[in-house]
């Protein structure tokens, strides 16, 4: 099967050319996914010794992994302040601690495997376009603050001093945390599985198409595991069932530009439109950005599609010139397309997959797997080897959903 067409910037940059091996019989642990959860799984399982095998239809980073936006940052889709509102205190700052663990994670094991992901610590920049912007994303910052996490409210001209090109005056402010970071997401996944590789993991070619106990079953074949982690993220439900209604798959578009002169050198991000846009430029000076999903019928819910739409991509096109008026007439080279997840509170799952004996799933990321990823991928790793849950992983249950139900 060939991998899924159109190929984003970061495929076409970085093509992932790993050997796959004929599936074995059995393994201690059996990850279905190959993008940043599902390498960070076969990762820590194969680092702690254990016989993995990582299995994906297409190959590292063919998912949403591979058609990013390529942002390490940290928290959930919701915001610091929205979190709190939601979860509480105790478990808004667990969620938000794991994800600045995640980032510790990441750089750790990026400078231990010599990984050439292209990762930096640039920070990132959230663009306030209005006033109710500005006093959402103060009181992000001051809520971060008192809970002895870091960002910083920005004035026009402290934003402008972080661009290196002129704002338009719609940019009244920005949230801007330093120690976020930026990376090559291609470059990245498939460096992640080589060290998985290294370590004695096997990289196989398979569709998944059930779980029964310790059974994987494919169309290559069925293999046997002591425990078993699902990183399949938009496609959860087809293999947990349970999770149908509660991850639910969402398009999202991107493109690229062509290599420009240096003026990004933060992540950066606004909401132009109700559902968001991100961008950043590369070591190369390509920009890539993504977003717009709002102009889209019914926001692209529900839809798995790689294709690429009309509508979002001109959408996406205005964003740029808008925000910053000489970056007119920049030359698009790549346009991409790919499914993502959400859940209904805009916050993860991870969890044991009911109804199989040992079987972990981690999805519905709302289009924020990276902060995710090493840090999930490490303790789902953990649980399917122990058999019981890792520690961390609790605010992020299944259950939360009808606990909330309940009067």
């Amino acid at each position: 099967m060939n991998a899924p067409e159109p190929r984003s910037y970061w495929h076409l940059t970085f093509p992932i050319t790993l050997e796959t091996q004929p599936l074995p019989e059995s393994a201690d642990l059996v990850v279905v996914g190959a993008g940043v959860l599902g390498v960070n799984a076969a990762y820590a399982g194969a680092r702690a010794g254990a016989r993995v095998v990582l299995i994906d239809q297409f190959g590292p980073a063919e998912g949403a992994t591979g058609r990013n936006g390529g942002f390490l940052t940290e928290g959930t889709a919701l915001g610091y302040a929205r979190t709190l509102a939601l979860f509480g205190h105790e478990t808004a700052r667990a969620m938000w601690q794991l994800t600045v663990d995640n980032r510790a994670l990441a750089r750790q094991i990026i400078g231990e495997e010599g990984l050439d992901c292209w990762y930096r610590e640039t920070g990132h920049l959230d663009f306030s376009l209005d006033a109710q912007d500005w006093e959402a994303d103060q009181a992000s910052v001051e809520a971060l603050r008192r809970d002895g996490f870091y960002a910083e409210s920005l004035t026009p001209a402290q934003t402008q001093a972080l661009v290196g090109t002129p704002l338009s005056a719609e940019i009244v402010g920005a949230r801007y945390t330093p120690q976020c970071g930026l990376l090559h997401s291609s470059r990245l996944a498939g460096g992640l599985a080589a060290a998985a590789v290294r370590r004695g993991a096997v990289l196989a070619r398979a569709t998944v198409t059930g779980i029964e106990d310790e059974r994987v079953i494919t169309d290559q074949g069925t293999i046997t595991a002591r425990g078993i982690v699902i990183a399949a993220n938009a496609w959860t439900h087809r293999l947990a069932p349970v999770t149908r209604e509660l991850i639910v798959p969402v398009r999202g578009e991107a493109l690229s530009y062509a290599p420009h002169e240096p003026v990004f050198g933060p992540g950066m991000g606004t909401s132009v439109t109700p559902t968001g846009e991100y961008w950043q430029q590369t070591l190369d000076g390509s920009i890539v950005i993504g977003g717009c999903r709002a102009v889209a019928p019914n926001r692209d819910v529900n839809v798995l599609s790689n294709v690429a739409t009309p509508g979002t991509q001109a959408a996406i096109e205005q964003v740029l010139p808008r925000l910053f008026p000489a970056l007119r007439g920049l030359s698009v080279q790549h346009r991409w397309a790919g499914p993502m997840a959400f859940t209904p509170d805009y916050t993860p799952i991870a969890d044991r997959a009911p109804g199989a004996r040992n079987a972990w799933f981690a999805g519905g990321f709302c289009g924020l797997g990276m902060p995710f990823g090493f840090a999930f991928g490490k303790r789902l790793a953990e649980s399917a080897l122990s058999g019981s849950p890792s520690a961390g992983l609790r605010p992020f249950r299944l259950g939360r959903f009808a606990e909330r139900a309940m009067p």
